[in-house]
């Protein structure tokens, strides 16, 4: 029962859980394209590529943000990103986080709550988030909703941490009926299907318009299903034969961090990149595996200071002590 274990402060990471939902937004401008596109499929990409890209961020980010208090807010303009964004710690038992942003320019309203269930398996910890994600494209009066993915991390007692995001994502355009049903790939026995995501866009009668493919650490591209399912048939046959030429080894499951075939996606020819990561800065390593957006949330200036609620996480002396390197304190 993990909720009655006092965790030492080094197991987290100096961001309150109400700053790292708001790395949903680091990708905005797919949001903003997704509004100017006027085919119903092509604004389903860019919504799709959002929703990948809104997890990428927790790629080997495995410290755990600290837990809100009960009336505790964050909020961030970002005018070159385009969105404001207001997060508040709703419900204490159960833990509840609800956000609500909007476009600068009045193209969208992205909102939801998180309620992340955890689970302890021994040597790993599972994190479903429960809760629903809804942005609204306000020009195309367009609705779509999803869930995100469950994120585990392994080797939480001993062994190097890592993570990976599995299950399926079914964003619904209500207006239209389509769909885009997104699997993300549990990593499997020899790392090769380690933070892959493929699925299809369907319309309302659930015939596919495309299909979509990628890593949710890297891209995500779109390609015409045919197309798509003729390289999947091709490459399964290609590793039957392998299969076949090779004697499989000791087949239990091992918790070790498996290394991904290739760093990145093979990329079927025809194919539209929607979304590709930025690469973190050179110091993230040492800055809790923090992307730029990331390194920025706590920033606090005196002018700031001066207009923000007392509830802002920005000013918890817990976090900001961890930050500081002040570890005792924290």
């Amino acid at each position: 029962e993990l909720s009655k274990i006092t965790m030492p402060v080094i197991f987290n990471e100096p961001l309150s859980f109400l700053q790292r939902l708001t790395e949903y937004m680091e990708h905005t401008y797919l949001i903003h394209k997704a509004s100017s596109l006027s085919s119903t499929t092509e604004r389903m990409q860019c919504v799709a590529a959002f929703a990948v890209s809104a997890v990428a961020s927790q790629w080997e980010r495995t410290g755990k943000p600290f837990n809100p208090l009960l009336g505790e807010t964050y909020e961030l303009i970002r005018d070159d990103l385009g969105f404001r964004l207001l997060s508040e710690q709703v419900s204490h038992h159960p833990p509840i986080s609800a956000f609500y942003a909007e476009g600068l320019n009045n193209d969208f309203v992205f909102h939801g709550s998180i309620y992340p269930k955890l689970k302890f398996w021994g040597k790993s910890v599972e994190a479903e988030p429960k809760g629903t994600m809804t942005l609204e494209l306000l020009e195309h009066n367009e609705a779509y909703t999803w869930t995100n993915p469950t994120c585990c991390v392994h080797n939480i007692i001993v062994g190097k941490l890592w993570i990976e995001q599995y299950g399926n994502v079914e964003i619904t355009n209500h207006k239209t009926g389509e769909k885009c049903v997104l699997s993300f790939k549990p990593c499997g026995l020899f790392g090769k299907e380690l933070h892959k995501v493929e699925g299809y866009i369907q319309d309302k009668s659930k015939k596919k318009l495309c299909a979509l493919y990628g890593k949710w650490t890297e891209c995500l591209y779109s390609v015409d299903p045919a197309t798509f399912e003729a390289y999947k048939k091709n490459d399964k046959k290609n590793a039957e034969e392998k299969k076949s030429t090779k004697q499989v080894g000791n087949a239990e499951e091992s918790d070790e961090m498996p290394m991904p075939d290739s760093e990145s996606v093979y990329v079927i020819p025809g194919s539209v990149l929607l979304w590709k990561i930025s690469p973190r800065p050179p110091n993230s390593a040492q800055m809790y595996n923090f992307t730029s957006f990331a390194m920025a949330l706590n920033e606090l200036d005196k002018e700031m200071e001066s207009v923000i609620p007392r509830t802002d996480c920005r000013l918890r002396p817990d976090i900001r002590a961890m930050e500081n390197g002040e570890i005792g304190k924290a």
